[in-house]
């Protein structure tokens, strides 16, 4: 009976490419963080996201910040790094990975900039002024409409 064969599988609650990112994700940041130990250039690294190619065979991993002593750093250990997943993650083929800033990162801190400066007016260094408070305290009140 076919319809019996597809009650059995649960479905992917989502796709196979995002799990694998989630775990390499994580163990990237597990071996970035024992390699720290040894390499003072790989510390303050955090792995963001990494993004898989559909045929998982390349992965791009994203970093919070990436200076050149770290970028060059993480070239060396790559192979290691590639080593290590493939011990712990069961695929058939290791992904390639490579290294970049997280642009999320950048862009957030470019929102935050516009935020600030929309907050604060030009040569103004006092809080920002509530405009939403009434002005004029003195209206009569209508007291026959609310008991009504």
């Amino acid at each position: 009976m076919p319809g019996r064969r597809r009650e059995r599988r649960a479905p992917a609650a989502y796709p196979r490419t995002a799990r694998v990112n989630e775990v390499l994700r994580e163990v990237v940041a597990e071996a970035l963080e024992k390699m720290a130990d040894t390499d003072d250039r790989l510390r303050l690294l955090t792995v963001t996201a990494v993004d898989i190619t559909p045929d998982l065979s390349r992965a791009t991993v994203y970093l919070s910040s990436l200076p050149p002593p770290a970028l060059e750093a993480l070239g060396e250990q790559r192979i290691s790094i590639q080593r290590i997943i493939s011990r712990q993650v069961r695929m058939k083929r290791t992904p390639l990975l490579e290294f970049e800033s997280d642009p999320a990162v950048a862009h957030g801190l470019r929102v935050e900039e516009i935020l600030r400066n929309l907050h604060a007016a030009p040569g103004d260094d006092t809080a920002p002024v509530d405009d939403t408070a009434p002005e004029d305290d003195t209206a009569p009140e209508d007291d026959d409409a609310r008991t009504e």
